[in-house]
């Protein structure tokens, strides 16, 4: 009579259990992980593969988020809206201090909330894609801090007011200039891996003390061209 092996079947291995949390906390995870996501592999990346990454399924996934796009805004809001400081342009029409220190104040603590890795890759991936973030974002940039800081600038210069002479493209352009060359340390470290100052600080307080000791006369010129 043959014998019957009674040991034991090693059991079958299963998926692993997905963790059971509170709405709230899952969808601040969600967002948290479309992040790292989008940031990775760009906006073409497929909410499959974000749930696979979750640990959770796609039809969970569309529960919080019935939309990819409404997952895409989220993300926007997350990232950009939610970490801009509306006491940046405060800071900026601060007539009790010069120029150039309201400047070094302001990009002392902007130059951390974009030069990382997320805000960076994210606003590169959303640029080649046109998922329209880089437009809604720079209009922020421009209306909420170049836009006033010309108005400043024109101030303390003593010259006639943005409402006399308003600001014209090539104005403005100044300020983009001093904007772009702060940022570009990002794109340098995040886009094209390379190294950033190792003072940051420092180095954009010189560009801005570089850019007030030039943009006097330039203005000076642009608004007299205006006035004619």
């Amino acid at each position: 009579m043959t014998k019957v092996d009674k040991r034991k079947k090693p059991k079958a291995e299963t998926s692993p259990k997905r963790s059971r949390l509170l709405p709230d906390e899952r969808e601040k995870q969600i967002v948290a992980e479309a992040i790292r996501f989008f940031a990775e592999v760009g906006f073409d990346g497929q909410t499959r593969e974000l749930a696979k990454r979750l640990n959770i399924t796609q039809p969970l996934l569309y529960r919080y988020f019935p939309t990819k796009q409404g997952l895409v805004d989220r993300v926007y809001k997350e990232i950009y809206l939610n970490r801009w400081n509306p006491e940046w342009q405060d800071w900026i029409e601060d007539r009790s201090t010069p120029v150039a220190a309201r400047l070094k104040r302001f990009y002392t603590e902007y130059y951390p909330t974009i030069v990382n890795h997320d805000w960076m890759r994210i606003f590169f991936q959303a640029g080649m894609r046109n998922v329209g973030f880089n437009q809604r974002y720079l209009k922020l940039v421009r209306e909420r801090i170049l836009l006033v800081l010309c108005a400043e600038v024109r101030h303390e210069l003593d010259l006639p007011s943005v409402a006399t002479v308003p600001v014209s493209p090539a104005e403005l352009e100044l300020y983009w200039g001093l904007h772009g060359s702060i940022v570009y340390d990002g794109i340098r470290q995040y886009i094209y891996g390379t190294t950033v100052p190792p003072e940051p600080v420092a180095v954009t307080n010189a560009k801005i003390d570089i850019f007030m000791a030039g943009i006097k006369i330039e203005v000076a010129k642009l608004v007299g061209k205006g006035q004619k």
